[in-house]
């Protein structure tokens, strides 16, 4: 009898074991079944047990213990891609994805990135529109079987196209569809209309660490007032321009990504990306719910349809996030004084953006708080291909206190077909209690 529960219990511990090498104690209900499991057989066994089966005990006890999701010292890491304008050339796309680890050879999510974000302006200035907006979708769900994320995007084309300003479309795209009745219904009540109404939005906010929660969390949170830090400006005024909380260290490691960029001016960045998204999903429901209006040119400009407020008005002008460009033309003074602005408000450490092209390769400005990913990967333009490569761990460190400090650690990368530049490799030791609950 002795020897069956032993071995009863050697299997429960067995099965332990391998819950917490293939991570299945993330689900908290494996750990509840194997240690009521575990405590069944240990009653049993307690007027009979030997001292072999005590020693197992407790070392079982304590391996679980530290597998368990309740531990706060177990480390974490986070891969993210991010890729530019696409503009209709699905080779090239193809190429980028490849070298940056997102997909295989046969163009299927592999794995590698657990986020790999795209920034708009997909659509226009070639002919596989229909080709990219299905492979993204393909992608998409591929990946969320698997825990990955696809973030996507609308650009400033994207939008022209849905207001019927189609001035970069070409005769042979149209072709593609059949027709321009059939080009128009289906950036509308089509399949990449539905995918842009579903799926994609005009900015996002990507925590680093999970314990910020899910992507496009609002910051601030509703119920956690933001206070700020305020500084001398140059003029003498004081200036909101740094947020603090003791309480929260990490509140800030997090990214945006936009396809223009987010203007220090612009009115409804916060809270964000909460409101910004939602202008950009009211005035996409307008556009493909109106009646199309025949596509400029040939025909005068439509421009936005009746009804459309002022706030959606000021989104899609040019201090808005598909069209501003001022991170890629202001001098750098400028430039870095106003992106801590953008930053504090928005809760983010760097802002990430395509739609002004520098064919050279990747531009980082003010030590990579603003990074600009158009390298022109279209055919149509002949750029650098390139994709962004985010890696950030979060490692436990020891020491004699006992306080639970960690090492923050973010290397950002250029990848290119030949070459990896780094543009930021900074860490810094954290103090505190995080949630690791995956999202």
């Amino acid at each position: 009898m002795a020897s069956s529960r032993f071995l009863a219990l050697l299997a429960v511990l067995i099965g332990l074991y391998f819950a917490s090498r293939f991570e299945l104690h993330k689900t908290l209900g494996v750990h509840e079944r194997a240690t009521a499991a575990f405590s069944s057989i240990f009653r049993q066994a307690s007027t009979e047990q030997t001292p072999e089966v005590v020693i197992a005990e407790q070392n079982s006890q304590e391996a679980f213990k530290s597998a368990t999701p309740s531990s706060p010292r177990r480390p974490f890491t986070r891969h993210i891609v991010a890729v530019g304008d696409l503009h209709g050339d699905l080779g090239n796309a193809q190429t980028v994805l490849q070298f940056s680890g997102v997909v295989d050879s046969f163009g299927n999510w592999t794995g590698d990135a657990d986020f790999f974000v795209q920034t708009g302006d997909i659509i226009d200035r070639g002919d596989d529109t229909i080709k990219l907006f299905t492979w993204m979708e393909s992608l998409r769900a591929q990946a969320a079987k698997v825990g990955g994320v696809v973030l996507s995007h609308l650009g400033n084309h994207e939008v022209m196209n849905a207001i019927g300003d189609w001035r970069y479309v070409y005769p042979s795209e149209i072709e593609t569809f059949g027709s321009v009745a059939a080009r128009q219904k289906m950036i509308t009540t089509g399949r990449i209309g539905r995918a842009w109404a579903q799926n994609y939005t005009a900015t996002s906010r990507l925590p680093l660490h999970p314990h910020l929660g899910p992507p496009n969390t609002p910051f601030p949170p509703p119920d956690h007032p933001v206070h700020f830090k305020k500084d001398d400006g140059e003029d003498g005024e004081e200036e909101n321009s740094s947020y603090y909380d003791a309480n929260e260290p990490l509140s800030h490691s997090a990214l945006s990504f936009v396809h223009g960029g987010l203007s220090p001016t612009y009115s409804n960045l916060a809270p964000f990306p909460t409101k910004i998204n939602a202008l950009s999903s009211s005035l996409l429901h307008r556009l493909q719910s109106r009646p199309q209006p025949p596509p400029h040119p040939p025909s005068p400009y439509p421009g936005l349809p009746h009804g459309t407020t002022h706030e959606e008005v000021e989104l899609y002008d040019a201090n808005g996030p598909f069209w501003y460009r001022g991170w890629a033309t202001d001098s750098e003074a400028k430039a870095c004084v106003d992106v801590e602005k953008v930053l504090a408000r928005t809760g983010t450490r760097r802002m990430i953006m395509g739609h002004t092209p520098d064919f050279t390769g990747i531009v980082s400005r003010c030590n990579g708080k603003i990074i600009i990913i158009d390298t022109g990967i279209s055919h149509a333009y002949g750029g650098a291909l390139s994709a962004l490569s985010i890696h950030y761990t979060f490692t436990p460190v020891d020491n004699e206190a006992g306080e639970p400090r960690w090492i923050e650690r973010e290397v950002v990368s250029a990848l290119y077909v030949d070459r990896q530049e780094i543009i930021v490799d900074q860490e810094r030791e954290v103090v505190g209690d995080f949630r690791f609950n995956e999202v």
